[in-house]
């Protein structure tokens, strides 16, 4: 019997082991999740797997960014240092980008090109021609305005040229042209506004005929001078004149844009003097008289001013009247369509070639 109880009490302790020893084991399993929540509660510093969820939920500011905002953010991408203040790119960045506004209303007259807007005496053409010819010859008594000859380089094409007036191989370009500003916020110009846009010497140009029609109303995405390296000048002219007017550009055109301004070196805002010269002023200015043009009218030539019968008949059945100019000249110009193709219009009186058929609402200024 004593043995026997030893037995059995010995047999209780090693139990009694076993189970704590079982308990123990237990515990330490338990542990480490006790552990790993203790540390994660008091540990500033996330986990791997806890920095990627973060980054991936996004926070409520995020959530709240505009689509405006985004849009910038994705716009300055790839473009380090072309933003620099100063840049035709920074100016870029401060138009307005959106949809083409209808054509409905547009006329290219309401922008009343050529209108002496600077009061200088000379029409707007002339101006042009004065300030972007050399080696330029004026025509006598024209107060030093009308530009008989000279030499063009063009800009558009890269190359030069001599200007023949009577040949009208020239014409002047409006960089960002009339449609397109129509287009663009122009349909909101009150009338002064539209003069000083269609009259502006930052928006003209004169260049080739040819290039000048090729090009239409075209913007940067649609038409570029086919002389690449004055691409970037151009463009930032253009940048120049939207800015000034507060034009928006559409989406093709900001790209087209900034396609040309990315082969640029920081390509500088256009901030050049583009005045007009003075009358009679230009580069190297020779003055002389002008045989008649084609297309202009003599009392002296053909039938006789005075009487009646033929000679009346036939000036009226040409539209034209032999009314005189203000110097005392007999010579007038057939028409309206003769006056421009001679490069002359608008016509006022004082002029050779005015006549009073030419000035429909009397003001003294023909084929406006």
């Amino acid at each position: 019997m004593p043995l026997l109880s030893s037995s059995r009490r010995a047999l209780a302790a090693l139990a009694a082991v076993l189970s704590l020893g079982l308990l123990s084991g237990c515990a330490e399993d338990a542990q480490p999740a006790i552990d790993t929540a203790s540390s994660s509660s008091a540990d500033p510093k996330p986990t791997r797997e806890a920095t990627a969820t973060s980054e991936e939920t996004p926070s409520p500011s995020k959530s709240g960014d505009t689509d405006e905002d985004r849009e910038s953010e994705e716009g300055d991408e790839g473009r380090a240092g072309s933003s620099a203040t100063g840049t035709a790119s920074a100016m870029l960045d401060e138009l307005t980008v959106k949809g083409r506004a209808p054509k409905s209303g547009y006329n290219g007259e309401l922008f009343k090109w050529r209108s002496d807007t600077d009061h200088n005496g000379c029409d707007t053409r002339n101006d042009v021609l004065r300030r972007d010819l050399t080696t330029i010859t004026l025509k006598a008594g024209t107060r030093g305005c009308i530009v008989l000859a000279g030499i063009l380089a063009d800009p558009y094409a890269g190359e030069t040229y001599d200007f023949d007036r009577s040949a009208n191989a020239v014409d002047i370009d409006h960089v960002v042209a009339r449609s397109n500003a129509w287009q663009t916020g122009a349909f909101n110009f009150d009338e002064e506004t539209l003069k000083e846009f269609g009259n502006d010497p930052l928006n003209l140009l004169a260049v080739s005929s040819s290039l000048n029609r090729q090009k239409g109303d075209g913007d940067a995405a649609t038409w570029l001078p086919p002389n690449k390296s004055f691409r970037c000048e151009y463009v930032a002219r253009q940048i120049a004149v939207k800015h000034k007017y507060e034009l928006w550009v559409v989406p093709a055109e900001k790209d087209a844009m900034e396609r040309v301004l990315g082969k640029c070196d920081d390509q500088p805002a256009f901030t050049e003097d583009a005045d007009w010269p003075g009358p009679g002023d230009g580069d190297n200015v020779t003055t002389k008289e002008e045989t008649r043009p084609a297309g202009q009218k003599s009392s002296s030539s053909g039938t006789s001013r005075s009487g009646s019968g033929a000679s009346g008949s036939g000036s009226s059945s040409s539209g034209s009247s032999s009314s005189s100019s203000s110097s005392g000249s007999s010579t007038f110009f057939e028409n309206c369509t003769a006056a421009r193709e001679a490069g002359a219009a608008p016509v006022r009186s004082g002029d050779p070639g005015y006549g009073s058929h030419l000035d429909r609402d009397g003001d003294g200024v023909g084929c406006e």
